[in-house]
């Protein structure tokens, strides 16, 4: 029963704090998040639906997604040509059919048919794509990931711990390497919220109302990635289960030219620098320091269990070459320093609500 759907406004709002909410920026510029060809894909008369149960997968699992239509048009639609087709990163066809419904009333969840397609044949960690196209002219197209059954992976040459620990620096004293598996243990960054989803409206108007980051940069290029954890610059949704409501890093203490390699970007209003890995050289040995949860529940956690895969590939590699060396000290203070209480929420009313003076 609703018409449609409601916008605050498709540029952000200047007032109130500032709302980064808009589609465009204050100035009805692009910000490079979409096109409008990719835009029309989701938001037209008619628009190509997927029921997704969810969007990360085993290569044990059977892919099956209803298909539906949502056909706002004018007039009934007598679509012949109803296609899918599945691709991989590579753009490489692995799946591909035609939907036998060829009638759309106007209305809503119109019943197009379902996508069935088993997984077995993924050998690696693979992002999919899922594309429907309606008559040849009406499409649109979802991402998915598929993990394959892992195999044990050889931890004899890390010592893994979530404390920094005497055994840990020992360790590192004599030359081996460290996985500090440290989520929900980290003090120096507990005053900072982080959920997938991003600030509401904005954190000085809402008294730094959680969550106070949006999003995460992914340093793609960064060789971690390219052992079995295939990923976008930006946390898809294949990122869910390792950054919604995880702890972060505060890498004030960090040289400044250093990057985490998946960094939540902080509210705008005081851009601490963040991370959730960071890499060192400390004392004699390598460090590789995570809040994100590798270690609970693996048997489920698909996504927490393929990163540790590729952590743990990526430090039995030669590609583990940290570029910066830290005193044990900042790692330390990292579980034992908390970082001074920020409260920079104006008391201001907003603009409109102000008095009018002549």
């Amino acid at each position: 029963d609703y018409a449609g759907f409601q916008l605050l406004g498709l540029n952000d709002y200047s007032g109130q704090g500032t709302a980064l909410e808009g589609v465009l920026n204050v100035h009805w510029k692009e910000k490079g998040y979409t096109s409008a060809k990719e835009w029309t894909q989701f938001c037209a008369p008619v628009v190509p639906l997927a029921r997704f149960p969810r969007f990360v997968y085993s290569s044990a699992d059977t892919l099956t997604v209803p298909v539906e239509l949502y056909n706002a048009s004018a007039a009934d639609i007598h679509a012949e040509h109803n296609t899918y087709i599945i691709t991989n990163e590579d753009k490489e066809v692995m799946e591909e059919g035609l939907f036998s419904t060829s009638f759309y009333p106007i209305g809503k969840n119109i019943k197009v048919g379902t996508v069935h397609f088993p997984l077995q044949d993924i050998k690696t960690p693979t992002k999919m794509t899922l594309r429907v196209t309606i008559g040849g002219q009406w499409t649109n197209h979802w991402d998915f990931w598929v993990y394959p059954q892992l195999a044990s992976v050889d931890v004899s040459d890390i010592y893994i711990c979530d404390y920094f620990n005497d055994d840990a620096i020992a360790v590192l004293r004599n030359g081996g390497k460290v996985l500090l598996t440290a989520a929900g243990k980290v003090r120096f960054g507990n005053d900072v919220i982080q959920h997938y989803l991003p600030v509401f409206w904005n954190t000085s108007w809402f008294k730094m109302r959680p969550p106070h980051t949006t999003g995460a940069y992914i340093d793609n290029s960064h060789p971690l990635f390219s052992h079995g954890f295939p990923t976008d610059d930006w946390s898809n949704l294949n990122w869910w289960e390792l950054l919604n409501k995880a702890q972060v890093m505060n890498l004030s203490e960090l040289p400044a030219i250093y990057q985490s390699p998946i960094q939540p970007i902080d509210t705008w209003h005081i851009s601490r620098k963040l991370g959730m890995l960071i890499e060192a050289n400390v004392l004699n040995g390598k460090l590789l320091m995570t809040t994100m949860d590798i270690t609970h529940e693996l048997d489920h956690r698909l996504v927490a269990r393929q990163m540790r895969s590729a952590i743990i590939s990526y430090m039995n590699s030669k590609d583990f070459q940290p570029t910066i060396t830290l005193d044990p000290k900042v790692i330390k203070n990292l579980f034992d320093k908390e970082a001074p209480k920020v409260n920079m929420f104006t008391n201001e009313s907003p603009d409109e609500l102000k008095p009018k003076i002549p």
